[in-house]
């Protein structure tokens, strides 16, 4: 019998993106069903993450309560396996045959039952979903396998964990393990979570090979949190690393009889590229899409090199390229496009077929005349949001055309703009041209969504890339050859040994440059290979073996997308033998899962494939965003999270920067406590509209007296704040005349290299290649080697290092609205330190007092001179109005 609705109401959640487990339940009754332990344990051995979730749950209530474990999985993860404990009882998730799982499924909806695919896919993720009544005092033990090799994306391997208990766990612990043979280059962490009080239940342990992540906090430290943050533990954490790398022919790995080899060489100079962006501009794009699209555009010309060669195209009901030819991206071609783009608007239809003929055409005629550079690369990169409607409108039809004309020649990747394009008709039309197609989500971080995909096939350093190994030694090898290497990126090939297998394994890369064809050797020893991956304890071993069945079933997955019927029911054979022997669910199988007697008989998990418009799970995640499962969808762009510090610790007038002085440059002590302060008190009036923007400088010195500095004219909009070589550090900002306030400023580290620009709306950070949009007012805590970043819900981001000046940034929104700036820690600035901020960490003289005015003074630093009034202001230090204080007021 079913529970009553109230008691169906009453779920748990797991939910998991690439490594992300999410647990989340809503109350039907006080405390009903109580989450007692919820561990995730991932092992990663040479980029393969075996991941295991295991979650306890009792249900208090005295009356028949509803259990729902929910899986979030990223789309290239396969699930293994899955199991429910009741009463001591197991009940596994069996693996089958599609049809087969979809007659068990017909025979459950005839008996009457309510059992359901689970089909829901967005950004990043999947679902599986498992509901199970659980009696009074009853417990239940969830557990769910999956496997999934780490891709390189831009320098970097992510493994994201999401962490939602929403209620408090006796028992709450993720355990990540990092095996690398290659060596371990480079590891972070980053927690939207983290506060104060769980800092401590995080420890980070690596050596040259290895890394130990382990999140583990007590009732007590949850608690703490809580009630310091109004929540229980709610929010991502990620690890990011990247292994030691040469210019060599990569990392040939061996174990169980299998291998692995990675190919990403350092060192290597990019090719010159031909790009033709093709952009849709029609009707359907009106809106945010096209401002997105423009925004994106003229960020990805700015990335352009001197030696690049680049035009555009665009369409609707017709199709319009920029210039004649392909140009040169000199600064004047770059410029003038970058003015194009921001001239272009959306109407009319959709006229695919005629863009990217006359795209082709263009590569065609350059080459033909000899126009772009010897050993250049020529790609296509199409954007549209929806189906052709204009000229050639069959998809089959077009993709033939387009395949024609290409030839082979040129590489074309495909952007799908929302879900109101045919994102198969776009994948079929990349792989059959050597490319790639990506889903573009609607989101506010689309713009930061199009440029990354540009960076990842912006930089190629290889073409024609092979793969050799002795024929006795090896078999059943995975894609051997590519098209293009790109920086940022790793090629990985798998196979088996053969029986006989040799004492050494060798392999020969060999790919061209633009001017020679080079080739990379490479060798290694068998069972030393063996025996490296017997001795670390928590290493998956017969990992390496699945790792090739999964590559294998990906690509023969991809193959099928543009083989004849004949060749695609081959491959599926295939990749269904592989999915069954492995006990992997794929598009090509299912998994049923069984339940006691009594309740609803089975539930049937399927792998879903891209869907073809708004996917089936859209109004699921549009139903979480409304608070039944947290506010953030966990394939979202984290946004909004960069920056810490408390909202209100600046006053309703803003923030006014004030520090010690000093009476020489030899006369530093240490720096006295960092205060914000306001020009009006608690009970003054309203201030003007406009406010200056100000900065505090806590300057070191010995002197009591207090310096505020107002930013309130400047001759130049670009301004250099600070800058200090030795600290490697450069902040610079936009200055609004018209507003009095900062459009944007911008912190550049160069060690680590990383770039922080932020705006009144939001807050952009570069690692590298990467960027990531984030939205104020939301917490975060990343922790990389030589910096610490944090932003709290207030909004304030803190950028820190054991060794450098603090930086913290805060978009204020209240009266005298704008960007505000603060230091700490500025005894640590060099001698060599400069800016128009950082001339005060040079030394700072005091002239006598003004002879008929005593609240008057002079100052002069680094050669100026600064006329500075003494003035009370009101203290917001600690985020709410303060005493008055007295300091000398400095505008600049």
């Amino acid at each position: 019998m079913k529970p009553p609705a109230s008691a169906r109401e009453s779920a748990i959640l797991l939910v998991l993106l690439p490594l992300l487990a999410v647990l989340q339940t809503t109350h039907a009754q006080k405390n009903a069903i109580d989450i007692y332990s919820l561990t995730v344990d991932s092992k990663v051995s040479s980029r393969f993450a075996h991941t295991v979730i295991t979650s306890r749950v009792v249900n208090k209530a005295d009356s028949m309560q509803e259990a729902t474990f929910q899986i979030e999985l990223p789309k290239k993860a396969f699930i293994t396996n899955f199991s429910m404990i009741i009463d001591g009882v197991t009940y596994p998730g069996n693996i089958k045959e599609k049809d087969a799982a979809q007659e068990q499924y017909s025979a459950a909806v005839a008996r009457g039952e309510s059992a359901g695919l689970v089909k829901a896919t967005g950004r990043k993720m999947e679902q599986f979903q498992v509901s199970v009544s659980v009696a009074p005092a009853g417990k239940v033990t969830f557990e769910l396998v999956y496997e999934e090799l780490l891709k390189r994306r831009l320098g970097v391997y992510e493994l994201l964990l999401k962490v939602q208990p929403r209620q408090l766990v006796k028992h709450l612990q993720m355990d990540i393990h990092i095996f690398e043979p290659q060596g371990i280059s480079f590891l972070e962490t980053e927690s939207t979570f983290m506060t104060n009080e769980l800092v401590d239940a995080l420890t980070v342990s690596q050596n040259q090979t290895k890394a130990h992540i382990r999140f583990k906090p007590t009732l007590s430290q949850q608690q703490k949190s809580a009630e310091q943050e109004d929540t229980v533990v709610d929010g991502d954490f990620i690890v990011r690393y990247d292994v030691n790398r040469t210019l060599s022919g990569g990392s040939l790995q061996i174990e169980n009889g299998y291998f692995v080899h990675y190919f990403a060489p350092e060192s290597l100079s990019m090719i010159p590229k031909n790009v033709i962006f093709v952009i849709d501009t029609s009707g359907s794009m009106m809106g945010r899409k096209i401002r997105q699209t423009r925004e994106a555009l003229i960020k990805i010309l700015e990335d352009l090199r001197p030696e690049d060669h680049f035009n555009l195209i665009t369409f609707s009901r017709e199709a319009t390229q920029w210039k004649p030819s392909l140009v040169p991206a000199s600064t004047q071609n770059v410029e003038e496009a970058k003015k194009y783009a921001k001239t272009l608007k959306a109407q009319g239809g959709t006229n695919i077929n005629d863009a990217m003929l006359m795209a082709v055409q263009l590569l065609e005629t350059a080459t033909r005349e000899e126009q772009l550079p010897s050993g250049s690369v020529s790609l296509l990169l199409l954007l549209t949001d929806g189906d052709p409607t204009v000229g050639v409108t069959n998809p089959s039809k077009i993709q033939k055309n387009v395949q024609e004309a290409i030839g082979g020649q040129y590489s074309l990747f495909c952007l799908g703009f929302g879900f109101d394009v045919s994102y198969a008709f776009l994948e079929k039309l990349a792989l059959d041209n050597g490319g790639l197609a990506r889903r573009i989500y609607e989101d506010s971080d689309s713009a930061l969504q199009l440029q990354d995909f540009y960076q990842e096939v912006a930089n190629p350093l290889l073409t024609a890339v092979t793969f050799e190994y002795p024929n006795n030694a090896v078999e059943e090898v995975t894609q051997d050859n590519f098209r293009l290497f790109f920086k940022g990126s790793e090629m990985v090939v798998a196979g088996k040994l053969q029986a006989q297998s040799p004492e050494v394994l060798s392999a020969q890369v060999s790919g061209k440059l633009p001017t020679e064809n080079i080739t990379f050797q490479v060798e290694s020893q068998v069972a030393e290979q063996e025996e490296e991956f017997r001795r670390p304890k928590y290493i998956f071993h017969g990992f390496m073996e699945r790792l090739w069945a999964y590559l294998t079933i990906h690509q023969l997955l991809e193959r099928m997308v543009s083989a004849s019927d004949a060749d695609k029911n081959v491959l599926e054979k295939q990749a269904l033998g592989l999915s069954l022997n492995y006990s992997f669910v794929t598009p090509l199988t299912s998994m049923v899962v069984t339940k006691p007697e009594g309740q609803e008989q089975s539930q049937v998990a399927e792998k879903p494939v891209e869907s073809e418009k708004v996917p089936s799970g859209r109004t699921v995640f549009r139903h979480r965003a409304m608070g039944h499962m947290g506010p953030k969808l966990p394939g979202d762009s984290h946004a909004g999270r960069f920056v810490s510090v408390r909202r209100n610790l600046w006053g309703q007038a803003g923030v006014s920067m004030h520090a010690q002085v000093y009476d020489s440059p030899s006369e530093r002590a240490e720096p006295p406590e960092i205060r914000f302060t306001s020009k009006t008190s608690p009970t003054a009036p309203p201030p003007a509209p406009i406010q200056a923007p100000t900065v505090i400088l806590p300057l070191p010195g010995q002197s009591v007296d207090q310096v505020c500095v107002d930013i309130k004219r400047t001759p130049e909009p670009l301004l250099l704040l600070l800058s200090d070589p030795d600290q490697g550090l450069e902040v610079t900002g936009k200055y609004q005349m018209q507003k009095a306030q900062f459009s944007w400023i911008k912190v550049t580290f160069k060690n680590p290299q990383l770039q922080v620009r932020v705006s009144p709306e939001h807050v952009v950070v570069t690692r590298g290649r990467r960027s990531s949009e984030y939205k104020w007012k939301e917490t975060l805590f990343v922790v990389m080697p030589g910096l610490t970043m944090t932003m709290d819900k207030a909004g304030l981001l803190l950028l820190s290092s054991p060794d450098k000046v603090t930086i913290g940034l805060l978009s204020w929104d209240g009266p005298g609205q704008g960007l505000r700036l603060l230091l700490r820690d500025t005894d640590r600035f060099s001698s060599r330190v400069d800016g128009i901020l950082g001339r005060f960490y040079q030394g700072v003289l005091w002239g006598p007092p003004d002879a008929t005015d005593d609240s008057k003074r002079t100052l002069r630093t680094h050669g100026f001179d600064y006329s500075a009034t003494r003035e009370l202001k009101v203290d917001y230090q600690e985020g709410t109005p303060g005493t008055e204080i007295s300091c000398w007021c400095v505008e600049l």
